[in-house]
């Protein structure tokens, strides 16, 4: 049941972790997995799963609420904060933008200061459990006070722009913030309401529906 003030507008809470992405899931070898920094950055950074691992962990509980209009309490996601990452790469002056890649050639982007908000991390692993290749392992990102779209599964890499840019699901008509508390699903800038913003909230774009856990 949901809790008066704690479900944005629009959702409804399950117990389930519903799986939905684009396309199949990827096959990814930890051996030859990297997570890049680069883009607007002094020097490009990467580092191996060992590597990343060897970073500074850390857990979070959160709730998390999807743009198809689900929310699940108090998921503990366990990780490397976003800011501790951030620790290991000189940001040239003009970076206030991130595009987060991922394999299987999804993305989507986020300004800076969303991703160095509290509760920020890479995780590896949900309520005591390596996160399943369907939600996102080895790593996906958790951005809990966005719709978790944002939460790109798959992450690969972290390219620092000085300008926003749309993602993959962004250039289908979905928001550039995605702030549920706002009910901020389909694009509203000036650029999109000109174009294919009525085809978006018609639900042309279609999402991958892959069962529940």
């Amino acid at each position: 049941m949901a809790e008066e003030g704690r479900v944005p507008p629009g959702q409804f809470v399950t117990e389930r972790w519903p799986i939905l992405h684009a396309g199949p899931v990827p096959e990814i070898d930890l051996e030859s997995w990297r997570l890049e920094l680069f883009g607007r950055v002094e020097q490009p950074v990467q580092f191996t799963y060992s590597e990343f691992m060897a970073l500074p962990q850390t857990s979070y509980r959160c709730d998390i609420h999807c743009v198809t209009t689900w929310s699940k309490y108090d998921n503990l996601f366990e990780g490397v904060a976003f800011r501790e990452v951030l620790r290991r790469v000189n940001l040239l002056p003009d970076a206030r933008y991130v595009l987060v890649h991922a394999y299987g050639g999804w993305t989507t982007n986020l300004p800076l200061e969303e991703l160095l908000k509290e509760g920020v991390l890479l995780a590896h692993s949900h309520n005591g459990k390596s996160l399943t290749p369907k939600h996102g392992w080895p790593l996906r990102l958790v951005v809990p006070h966005l719709y978790f779209w944002k939460s790109a599964k798959w992450v690969r890499g972290l390219e620092f722009l000085a300008e926003d840019v749309p993602g993959y699901w962004e250039e289908r008509g979905y928001h550039m913030l995605g702030d549920p508390w706002r009910s901020q699903r389909y694009r509203d800038d000036p650029e999109w309401v000109n174009g294919d913003l009525q085809r978006a909230q018609r639900g042309v774009f279609r999402w991958y529906v892959d069962g529940e856990r």
